[in-house]
């Protein structure tokens, strides 16, 4: 089996690389997502391997080179509808990632210095923070060794080879591959055998950079969890942190780099937002910003759910090969990569769609 991964920015180069890591199984409202305990179960198991090929298994977690922060994550309730929605939904959330409701007090007692102003949050302990471009780099160099491995296995060889180049249109590949899995993100309706034929739509945001200037000695507690509300705090550790996300809708903007202009606005937006929760965040410096564009898919009664499915419709009935999309995962692409990945893997090799369940491939049936 030979695999080769087209990719003109290479491997975390895009907006999953920069994301913020946040990872658990829950929607805003804290209602368990579709699958959600399946996505979050395979999630875990690749974020083990991933540590496992960097050499981190079992290292401490607490300096500047993890790849998953294991500290949980804590979610204040900013209004009295809010707290009605999460008090009830948290009462079924699921047991391997828990969502304990607690006072203000036990609050401060894991966030020194947080506002809670209804005396209640909800925290995950199991949730944890993923830095999503050493987690790409090293599930990567996983793959690598399992190729490496086969060397000497009696399964037969296997190849894989990164190819830092863009493909502008899937002809280019006819002919040459048995299957072309498409995973482009917001750029894959810029092909021209799927332009305006996807149900996507676009949203940039931006992730602000900050950390404790020296003159400020009180650190973040390395126990302390990372923040979630209407803005989120990602610890990346005790004097380092990223806050996010603006979300600005329509945008085809996919460059990482963020003008002055663009940062400062986002700062205007995103800080009173974690001032309502985290008031000590005036305490810190911003030191860059970087930015990446979602592909969000279409609402559905499930939720917002992936595109998965064949598209050989939409490239041409008589070619050679199978092609299937893999996109739409949205802002939860560190949740559901490791599960659709799975079953689109599955597909692909045995050429049979019917693996995939029918709410992601639903999205065909109103574009014919």
């Amino acid at each position: 089996m030979r695999i080769d991964i087209y990719d003109e920015v290479g491997i975390g180069g895009g907006a999953s690389g920069i994301s913020g890591g946040l990872l658990h199984p829950y929607s805003p409202k804290a209602k368990l997502l579709w699958r959600g305990a399946e996505c979050w179960k395979e999630s875990l198991m690749l974020l083990n391997v991933a540590e496992a090929a960097a050499g981190l298994s079992g290292v401490d977690d607490s300096d500047d080179s993890f790849i998953v922060r294991r500290r949980g994550i804590l979610r204040p309730a900013v209004n009295t509808k809010n707290l009605i929605v999460l008090t009830d939904n948290a009462q079924n959330c699921d047991a391997s990632c828990r969502i304990e409701t607690i006072d203000e007090d036990t609050a401060q007692k894991l966030v020194p210095k947080i506002h809670v102003p209804f005396n209640s949050a909800f925290y995950m302990p199991e949730a944890v923070n993923v830095h999503p471009l050493r987690y790409l780099q090293a599930l990567f160099l996983a793959c690598q060794n399992v190729v490496n491995e086969s060397s000497t296995s009696s399964h037969g060889q296997k190849e894989l080879y990164l190819h830092k180049k863009s493909v502008q249109n899937l002809l280019e590949l006819e002919g040459e591959y048995d299957a072309v899995i498409i995973c482009l993100g917001a750029k894959a309706d810029m092909l021209p055998e799927l332009s305006g034929r996807l149900p996507l739509r676009t949203c940039r945001g931006v992730i602000a950079h900050l950390q404790l200037p020296a003159n400020i000695r009180e650190e973040y507690p390395d126990y302390a969890p990372s923040i979630l509300s209407d803005a989120w705090l990602a610890i990346q550790g005790s004097r380092s942190l990223y806050m996010g996300s603006t979300w600005e809708w329509k945008s085809r903007n996919s460059n990482p780099n963020v003008s002055v202009d663009e940062a400062s606005k986002s700062l205007q937006e995103l800080l009173p937002k974690v001032s309502a929760f985290y008031p000590a965040i005036k305490d810190w410096t911003f030191t860059k910003a970087n930015a990446g564009l979602r592909a969000m898919p279409p609402l559905t009664a499930q939720g917002s759910l992936p595109l998965l499915g064949c598209v050989n419709y939409f490239v041409g009935e008589n070619v050679a090969g199978k092609y299937w999309l893999f996109g739409g995962l949205g802002s939860r692409g560190l949740l559901y990569h490791a599960w659709l990945g799975n079953l689109m893997a599955q597909a692909v090799i045995s050429c049979n769609e019917q693996l995939i369940p029918s709410e992601l491939t639903a999205w065909k049936n109103i574009n014919r």
